[in-house]
């Protein structure tokens, strides 16, 4: 049985079904022990996963627990929380039935960490056309997780995606819009409240005590001096002074094709930038592998693989786990740096 006062367990989902989300844990969970991995409950349809595990011939035991406080670290197999929702195992098939299972895993899994049954949560990826189709009605991940959160705990929440790694941490501050609609959704205040809550959790959940902050440019050359357009002047600099004003170590607006090379990189612990791919190209370039998607503002740990479905390696035992083993290790630490702050 789980000791309450020992570590929690992370909950890992198990995402779209027909992708590499049940490989990559699978590998993980063989290799945990080489890998001095955190141990995890996973919640997914057994049957689905049993399936999984012998058309890549991997010989694991399945155990399907009713709450994890069953969870048995000694265990050597792969605990499950069942799902209600079946899942069929059909690899690079995406089929919409397996939505509500997919969504339920997620909704699980966030209660869980809320009510402090679980250390943290670690996300499988997601087929969003999949899910639109059984009428999911958010952009992503990111922004389910944060109105889930909001809505169980009564308190709203702004979502902020870290991407992380070991050579850049980056976050978006407008996140999955059309490019078009940056200028108009990039505001001054969404710079600030986007920055105090990657500062307050890096302090918290990363135990950077004088956490160091890049702000990006939007324009070419951060504007030149509002030569190529007036956002960098007009919205990004007050922002980048307020935040100085409030005591945190700031720089910026700084051009976008200048703040990414490693000696720019050893100036900052996370550079904030002002739409989806100015950060997402440079991380996974430097390090597609083993980023880490954190989602910082929610009242839980969330981690997650950097890359999709990749439906069509699914089943395939091709999958690189590299990325998923960076989320467990990552949500592991946060948790310990996260009950060590709070102890103190």
């Amino acid at each position: 049985m789980n000791d309450a006062a020992g570590p929690r367990p992370l909950v890992v989902t198990v995402g779209e079904p027909s992708g590499v989300g049940p490989d990559i844990t699978l590998m993980a969970h063989r290799r945990r022990a080489e890998w001095s991995l955190p141990p995890f409950v996973l919640i997914a349809d057994p049957e689905m996963m049993a399936r999984r595990a012998e058309r890549l011939r991997f010989d694991v035991t399945i155990r399907t627990v009713g709450s994890i406080a069953e969870f048995d670290v000694a265990f050597d197999g792969l605990s499950i929380l069942p799902l209600v929702n079946r899942h069929a195992e059909a690899p690079g098939r995406p089929d919409p039935a397996n939505g509500a299972g997919t969504i339920e895993a997620i909704d699980r899994a966030t209660r869980l960490v809320l009510a402090g049954e679980a250390s943290a949560m670690v996300t499988n990826p997601i087929d969003k056309k999949a899910l639109y189709d059984v009428g999911f009605a958010h952009p992503g991940h990111t922004e389910y997780l944060a109105e889930l959160c909001g809505a169980l705990t009564g308190c709203p929440v702004q979502p902020v995606m870290l991407l992380t790694g070991p050579e850049l941490s980056c976050v978006p501050v407008t996140i999955h819009i059309p490019l078009a609609d940056v200028p108009k959704a990039l505001t001054t205040e969404l710079i600030l409240s986007t920055a105090r809550i990657v500062a307050a959790d890096l302090r918290a959940r990363f135990g950077l005590n004088a956490p160091r902050l890049a702000v990006s440019g939007l324009n070419p050359h951060a504007g030149e001096r509002g030569a190529i357009g007036r956002e960098d002047e007009e919205v990004i600099r007050p922002a980048v002074e307020i935040l100085r004003h409030e005591g945190l170590d700031v720089v910026g607006p700084l051009p976008g094709d200048t703040m990414f090379h490693a000696e720019a990189r050893a100036r900052y612990d996370v550079a904030l930038c002002m739409y989806h791919d100015q950060a997402l190209i440079p991380a996974k370039t430097l390090a597609f592998d083993e980023t880490v998607n954190v989602t910082l503002g929610l009242p839980i740990i969330r981690t997650s693989p950097d890359h999709g479905t990749a439906a069509d390696l699914a089943g395939l035992g091709t999958a690189r786990p590299a990325s998923f083993v960076a989320a467990l290790r990552l949500a592991g630490r946060m948790s310990s740096i996260q009950n060590e702050a709070s102890a103190s």
